[in-house]
């Protein structure tokens, strides 16, 4: 904890007697050295040669982290752009990097605020261990296979990384590790834990400040790796410049410009990170940004149904796939998250365990995984854009089976279950909310006084609204008879619901639209 001690020796040495002194700053130079020498180097591609602290190598020396080697980060989308290869392991490490950077940026420019040695190494402890509870091939486990096997049950991933980090901490032994540190476990440990899944009690949110880890004077540190005011945080900052480089997509947010115009201000007697007034344009393009990730990538309409696709092969597999966790106890893949011994084993390597599988009873699920080993995906029939926000459920499909064309029908019956309807929905991060509402910016001629921007006093070309729903429908059937027929069941449907039609109706529509049209069609045509 002498690092904390001012960059000026000779201030510390003044509590000295004189003929200490010299022995002093000798003994704070050695220490200084020391903690140079302990540092780990890691050469990532983003971020060039970084300095891990070593509490940070050993935590990612354990078989809990290193299960984050094997979740890829983007999911499904590595099964449609090549370069996506990368998990949420390197990606954890630029996390933790990065909240480093940032609090250290704070503490340089304002030591008023009384950032300490333990205050860093938490928050850098934190970003390290945020995406610890991630199921296999990422927000596919959290976003479509958990809410599908266990409906009533609510469950994030962040609720799985607090309890991950526990048990991490309590079976590698780093308990005794952390105080050598200089940290003091319970307060720290609570620190920690709430910065990556928010109060620890559930009822203390009713309360004035509902954190039990850093008193409310040090409420900004709250906000830096996960920012739950405006999504403005060091996790995006890392996924954007990661992401964009192994999807081969041009980044235009540098958060290295940002860390230079970051500072605290009061508001309201709490203390929130503000930004310099001239940079509430580049951050509406790093929102932008995020959404082209979502349109481009994230929700591409293929990476999205093979998810949709390995989704339903888990499903089939889960009574039969047997996970063992503490005390030799028998999990399912719906339950594993239930203990973090049988979690710690739930990787994306299930994939290729169940495709290579010799067990009659996976048979079901194994030919799901070999349509999309062979490419035999679900067509894509369209999308569409609803007035009103629908909810994902089985009514649609059904809807969408009613819709039978009544000029010019196919000669298909077709049911719900040759339906699969995917509902998206695409924001800046806040659902129907602008995030820069939330942002707090500062001027240069007053930077103590924060202010907020309206979206009107920064340009009239800024999006009017921010967030939409998109409705993709494929047809589980490779008959191109049945597609043909599905597809003019999806356009009916459209009309009939008032919704945008296809953009890319095709051929096979051509007649159908014609006669719902009513328009003449010349003979020579």
């Amino acid at each position: 904890m002498l690092l904390d001690l001012p960059a000026g020796a000779v201030e510390a040495t003044r509590v000295c007697l004189p003929a200490e002194r010299l022995k002093v700053l000798a003994c704070l130079d050695k220490l200084q050295q020391q903690h140079m020498d302990t540092m780990k180097v890691f050469n990532d591609p983003i971020h060039g040669h970084i300095e891990i602290h070593p509490l940070l190598v050993r935590i990612i020396d354990t078989p809990q982290f290193q299960r984050l080697r094997y979740i890829k980060q983007l999911g499904g989308t590595y099964f449609v752009f090549p370069g996506a290869s990368h998990n949420r392991f390197e990606h954890s490490i630029g996390v933790g990097y990065l909240a480093g950077c940032l609090v250290r940026a704070l503490k340089e420019r304002q030591p008023e605020l009384g950032i300490t040695q333990r205050d860093i190494l938490c928050v850098e402890i934190a970003g390290l261990c945020h995406d610890l509870g991630h199921g296999p091939f990422s927000h596919m486990f959290d976003g479509r296979f958990i809410p599908l096997t266990r409906p009533d049950w609510k469950w994030k991933h962040e609720t799985a990384s607090v309890k991950m980090f526990e048990h991490l901490i309590a079976s590698n032994e780093l308990e005794e590790v952390m105080k050598s540190y200089g940290l003091v476990l319970e307060e720290d440990m609570a620190f920690i834990k709430e910065q990556i899944g928010g109060p620890t009690d559930e009822a203390a949110c009713e309360i004035s400040w509902p954190y039990r880890g850093r008193p409310k004077e040090k409420s900004f540190l709250y906000e830096v790796v996960a920012n739950k005011k405006n999504g403005i945080d060091v996790d995006k900052w890392d996924y954007f410049a990661r992401d964009c480089h192994h999807l081969g997509i041009q980044n235009n947010f540098d958060y290295k410009r940002l860390l230079k115009f970051i500072r605290v201000c009061e508001v309201k007697n709490q203390r929130h990170i503000c930004t310099r007034d001239k940079e509430v344009g580049n951050l509406y393009d790093m929102f932008h940004t995020r959404n082209c990730l979502h349109r481009r990538a994230y929700q591409h309409k293929v990476g999205n149904i093979i998810e949709i696709m390995i989704t339903e092969a888990l499903q089939k597999a889960d009574k039969f796939y047997k996970i063992e966790g503490s005390g030799g106890k028998q999990y399912q893949i719906s339950t594993a998250m239930e203990d973090m011994e049988a979690y710690t084993k739930l990787t994306d390597n299930i994939y290729l365990e169940i495709l290579h599988s010799s067990s009659p009873e996976l048979k079901e699920a194994q030919e799901i995984l070999r349509k999309i080993e062979r490419r035999e995906l679900y067509k894509f029939l369209g999308e569409t854009q609803p007035e009103t926000r629908s909810e994902v459920n089985n009514s649609l499909a059904e809807s969408i089976a009613k819709s039978k064309p009544e000029k010019d029908p196919p000669d298909v019956e077709l049911k719900a279950e040759d339906f699969v309807v995917d509902v998206v929905n695409m924001d800046y991060g806040m659902k129907e909310q602008n995030p820069i509402d939330n942002v707090l910016f500062y001027c240069k001629a007053d930077p103590s006084k924060a202010v907020k921007i309206s979206k009107e006093q920064v340009s009239k070309l800024l999006p009017r609204t921010f967030a939409e729903q998109v409705i993709r429908v494929y047809c589980k059937s490779q008959n191109p008879v049945i597609v043909s027929a599905a597809k003019q069941y999806f356009i009916q449907w459209c009309m009939e619901k008032n919704f945008t039609k296809p953009p890319k109706c095709g051929h096979l529509h051509l007649k159908t639209i014609n006669h719902l049209l009513i328009v003449p069609v010349h003979p020579l045509l």
